[in-house]
């Protein structure tokens, strides 16, 4: 059995798994048990078809992920999680985006691959892994070849992520908060850790080690984010000792400084993330001894191709 014939049949097993789920919703950590197929609803507001952005080439991935040619990134709108933060809110909050079908999303993904893409790259994936699975297997069957990113909130279901195992070639998840308190004041969602902490532990399981090509881009493995918050750095310590404790050390772990007050930011992180906090999370993080570790510190003046506009046709400005 080739390649792709493998991951046709693993991605209809996934399907049949997890179809069931979507008539009352409980395919993301909010159980919100609605009846998707019905119409846009719970807390990503969005039905059985997916709602997608831009589908674009992405250069400011980390430098495995984007490559030299870029990577073939689809930005879904809606969103599970909704951090008062989010510098996509105009995708995340406010749904600017158009639903396609199935096949449009597939024909997107060869699209991508024909441009030149390392890896097609799923942003804020986990609301709509149905539609997902669904045009991931037609564009298999039309010669689909690439890695899959499913680059996550991290606040993804459990049984969503297994049956993921063996179609995903690299999970990308952010692992935004450790206190209960900042989850949920910043993202309405107090379980954060507990839930999403169970994701990426399974992720780390079925991808225990980054596997890098000799052309410098990943071909499997876990790449976790944190991006650190002003005034939190306490937060974010105690989640690196968490790190280190329970995922493989051949993973990669990706320190991000590029926060920036955006949407409904609350007063207390309306500033940019200082110099000092950086470095004692950098320091924390290097200390672990993970195989592969990405620093930002370049972030701290906000550079302007970090703030992506989705309004615009292009909506970054790669330097």
């Amino acid at each position: 059995m080739t390649a792709a014939a493998r991951k046709i049949e693993l991605v209809g097993r996934a399907l049949d798994r997890l179809s069931p789920l979507e008539k009352s919703c409980t395919l993301c950590p909010r159980d919100c048990r609605v009846d998707r197929t019905a119409g846009a609803g719970g807390v990503c507001r969005t039905g059985g078809l997916a709602s997608v952005s831009h589908a674009l080439l992405h250069f400011g991935e980390e430098p495995v992920i984007s490559g030299r040619s870029g990577s073939g990134t689809i930005f879904f709108t809606g969103c599970n999680l909704k951090c008062l933060f989010c510098q996509n809110y105009q995708l995340s909050w406010l749904l600017e985006g158009r639903p396609v079908s199935d096949e449009d999303l597939a024909a997107m993904m060869l699209d991508l691959q024909a441009r030149g893409a390392r890896n097609i790259n799923l942003v804020s994936p986990s609301h709509v892994a149905l539609p997902i699975l669904r045009a991931l297997r037609l564009a298999l069957e039309g010669g689909l070849a690439l890695p899959l990113v499913w680059n996550s909130n991290g606040y993804d279901g459990l049984e969503v992520i297994r049956a993921l195992e063996g179609i995903v070639d690299i999970y990308l998840p952010d692992l935004k908060y450790h206190s209960a308190g900042l989850s949920g004041r910043y993202s309405a969602a107090p379980d954060y850790f507990e839930k999403a902490s169970q994701a990426v532990k399974e992720m780390s399981l079925q991808q225990p080690a980054l596997d890098i090509g000799p052309d410098g881009t990943a071909r499997r493995g876990l790449i976790v984010r944190h991006l650190i918050l002003p005034g939190a750095v306490e937060d974010t310590l105690l989640l690196l000792d968490w790190v280190g404790r329970n995922l493989s050390p051949f993973i990669g772990l990706s320190l991000m400084s590029q926060y920036h007050p955006c949407f409904r930011a609350p007063e207390e992180i309306q500033r940019g993330v200082a110099a000092d906090e950086y470095r004692r999370a950098a320091d924390a993080a290097l200390a672990l001894g993970l195989e592969q570790l990405f620093l930002q510190p370049q972030a701290f003046q906000a550079d302007e191709h970090l703030m992506p506009d989705f309004r615009k046709e292009k909506p970054f400005r790669w330097k």
